[in-house]
């Protein structure tokens, strides 16, 4: 193994330069003759726009374009898609979504939605004149609560729609479930809140633009989780280009989540006033305007119930959910509550039958899409919660529940009735493991001496498991440059994981070259063929995989050029350790010597000659597992609850970079708990976003957490030739009941056996009061 190899606990690369403000974004980009462009958003969350008057608008100083609805139609440009309208409701109708122009001509469906884009000299007089237009609306009626706009008598979301319900699904067998809950010794229901959040990523989203007159091709360059779906949905859907009119850059990325995988209309603008202006555009958004048009995530009401046995077997699990999509179809929005937890609800456990009848409905907020996790958080969330309230009802320790019913090692590879594919997992012994390290023995001592001191304390078990990947492609190239380094290019995107340093680890080791001398490069349609980008925690394996069949196809074009230099057959080369040799003899070159040469064979402007490409493709997903276990301690007082100690250990398969899965755990588990403790998005009645800022929005600060208790086993997947588990969304997973179960476990003497999320101190303190009272 080379020092920084696969397994080594390599510090961040990336952080030297990052840390030192040497990072760059879209927003660092200054083109010459720059023009900066500003959207103008709706203030009303639904309501008809009688007319649009831009002409004071027009005429402001330094404005050089003001575009409309009008403007957008008359140009021939489509509407930002939705990827999943085409799945069939389960009757087998089409699924029901209004089209969502660039900018709106007609109606306005949320607050924030996009009316109105002046392109100006700088940033402040594009804001002042968009200020300036006039728009003439005529309010309709809005709902803004998911819950209440299923209702039959809801008003409605979209004015062309007879029903809010957009997408009505279902997966599993009805009969059979229901056969199951009246056979059941014990039924357990729960309904259970997923609170709407806000993205809230550290950088806000930008793009640029810039238009290349004499060659008619555009350069576009935005923060986003993958350039190669940005460049197909522009070309092919909204602006109907060539593909290879578009150039995608993507820089440093500030956080995503999910939320910059996804198309919004100010990116196809931009594109389109750059040819329009004859300038350079960039559109830079702000905090105010991404609590309102950034995709939000969760959402979700469910009625979930769990069947058992006699003897405390598991025999089906039932939900009815209801799932919010906002006021349009985002990217992947209604597959959310659907397609990305399907299966899922069954956790760990050895459960033969499952029903899972969702509702998707339009509201007159904000979309909502894929947020860290997608649909697994809440799935993971809905059956430990079960589980651990049916333990609570039996009188079973929760541990010996969860053990009744987990699926076995021996069982491995394991297919539920409900679609999942364990491939491999330990799942007792990372409890057993958990229990341990988070010394669950002494909590009743510890939960004396609380007492004592006039708290309350909880305990609080999640077992998480999540499926990774969703698309299992990936594409690499790796350049061996005659200067001694070597240059990767990966198809995935980093917005903050530490890509950099893990798939320079995979190189270092695959071609026995020095790691500081690797540099990893992505984001750029002009230097892959394809890329699949980030999502689904599925980059290091995937692009792992693509990084070594490159490493690989350039050691194969490499042994022929040394073949061809040591005057031996290419059959009798064999690669190793930097170098090629002849196998049996110590005549020997290096791999860079080889380089040179090839670069010498080249063309003059090509210096990379020696170039490996690579395409990895997975059969399947990998689920990463584990253990959280949360210990908390409530001030009746005030209701404040600290969390005392947070204990997780995990089975992601093969470790590659313990400091960088230990970074991508503590920030899953602080996402989650972020969640769970008081993050949450409210809208009044009228559509009118309450939280739309951080005076009103609750975020996760690092004095809020103990220091994690974090560990793991090393069960290798057995679908990928690195062994390895997604790990990127597993900390929020878990985390969302391990923490409102120890909340409800501290109540439990005050008769309470369910919280809603967000658990604030206000919900507890007034719980705590009502009882009392009582």
């Amino acid at each position: 193994m080379v020092q920084f190899g696969v397994g080594q606990p390599v510090p961040r690369t990336e952080d030297n330069r990052l840390l030192i403000g040497k990072g760059s974004y879209t927003d660092d980009i200054t083109e010459p003759q720059q023009a900066h462009a500003y959207v103008l958003r709706s203030p009303m969350a639904h309501a008809r726009i009688k007319s649009v008057d831009v002409s004071e608008a027009t005429s402001a100083p330094g404005v050089i374009a003001v575009y409309t609805g009008a403007d957008i139609e008359a140009a021939g440009l489509g509407p930002v898609p939705c990827l999943v309208a085409a799945l069939p409701n389960r009757d087998g109708s089409p699924m029901k979504l209004p089209p969502r122009p660039l900018l709106q001509k007609d109606y306005v469906r949320y607050v924030g939605d996009s009316v109105a884009m002046v392109v100006a000299e700088t940033p402040n007089q594009a804001k002042d004149a968009a200020e300036l237009i006039f728009v003439d609306y005529e309010e309709l009626p809005a709902i803004a609560d998911s819950e209440g706009a299923a209702a039959p008598d809801a008003p409605k979301a979209w004015t062309d729609g007879d029903s809010n319900v957009c997408f009505d699904w279902e997966f599993g067998d009805e009969a059979k479930a229901e056969e199951a809950f009246q056979s059941a010794a014990h039924v357990t229901a729960l309904r259970l809140v997923n609170n709407r959040l806000v993205v809230n990523s550290m950088e806000p989203r930008a793009a640029s633009a810039v238009y290349d007159a004499a060659n008619d091709k555009f350069t576009l360059t935005l923060g986003s989780q993958g350039v190669f779906n940005m460049r197909r949905q522009i070309c092919k859907q909204i602006l109907n280009i060539p593909e290879e009119k578009l150039r995608v850059v993507t820089k440093d990325v500030g956080g995503g989540f999910g939320m910059k995988g996804f198309m919004f209309p100010e990116y196809p603008l931009v594109v389109w006033a750059a040819k329009e202006t004859g300038r350079p555009v960039k559109w830079t958004g702000d905090r105010s305007d991404a609590f309102l048009t950034d995709t939000q995530g969760r959402d979700q009401i469910t009625k979930a119930e769990l069947a058992l046995d006699k003897d405390g077997k598991f025999l089906a699990v039932r939900m009815n959910t209801i799932g919010g999509v906002g006021a349009y179809g985002s990217q992947f929005g209604p597959a959310i509550p659907t397609l990305a937890a399907v299966g899922m609800h069954v956790g760990v456990y050895d459960i033969p039958v499952q029903y899972n009848h969702v509702q998707c409905v339009l509201t007159n907020t904000t979309p909502l899409d894929a947020y860290r996790g997608a649909g697994r958080p809440e799935a993971s969330y809905i059956i430990e919660r079960l589980v651990d309230t049916a333990a609570k009802e039996l009188g079973i320790a929760a541990d010996e529940l969860r053990k009744r019913n987990f699926v076995g090692p021996e069982k491995m590879p394991y297919e539920s009735p409900s679609g999942v594919n364990f491939d491999s997992g330990e799942f007792e012994r990372n409890l057993l493991d958990a229990y341990k390290n988070a010394d669950v023995q002494g909590f009743e001592a510890r939960q004396a001496k609380r007492k004592a001191a006039g708290q309350l304390s909880g305990l609080g078990v999640s077992y998480y498991v999540e499926r990774t990947g969703g698309s299992n492609i990936e594409y690499a190239k790796v350049e061996i440059n005659p200067d001694e380094t070597v240059t990767l290019w990966i198809g995935t995107q980093s917005t903050g994981q530490g890509h950099e340093t893990a798939f320079a680890q995979v190189v270092a080791e695959k071609l026995g070259v020095l790691f500081e001398n690797i540099t990893v490069r992505s984001g750029d349609t002009e230097k892959l063929n394809n890329g699949t980008g980030t999502g689904g925690s599925r980059s290091l394996y995937l692009g792992g995989g693509a990084a070594t069949n490159a490493s690989n196809d350039a050691i194969e074009k490499g042994k022929d050029i040394a073949a061809n230099e040591l005057e031996a057959a290419a059959a009798d080369i064999v690669y190793a350790d930097g170098r090629f040799a002849i196998a049996g003899t110590d005549r020997n070159i290096g791999l860079f010597d080889v380089a040179r040469v090839a670069a010498t064979q080249a063309s003059s402007d090509d210096l990379q000659a020696l170039v490996g490409d690579g395409v990895y493709e997975q059969d399947g997903n990998t689920y990463p597992n584990g253990c959280h276990i949360c210990e908390v301690s409530i001030d009746p007082e005030t209701g404040v609850t600290a969390i005392d100690r947070y204990t997780v250990v995990d089975d992601f398969g093969k470790v590659m970079n313990p400091l960088l899965l230990a970074g991508q755990v503590h920030g899953g588990i602080v996402q989650g708990l972020g969640q769970a403790i008081g993050e949450n998005v409210v809208y009044d009645a009228s559509g009118q976003l309450l939280t739309g800022t951080f005076m009103d929005y609750w975020m996760p600060r690092a004095d809020d957490f103990p220091m994690f208790d974090f560990s793991y086993n090393e069960i290798p997947c057995t679908k990928n030739p690195m062994g390895v588990k997604g790990c990127g969304e597993a900390g929020t997973v878990g985390a969302l009941a391990a923490y409102v179960n120890a909340v409800v476990d501290a109540l439990k003497e005050y008769g309470v056996s369910h919280v809603d999320m967000p658990i604030t101190p206000e919900k507890v303190w007034a719980l705590l009061n009502e009882k009392n009272a009582a």
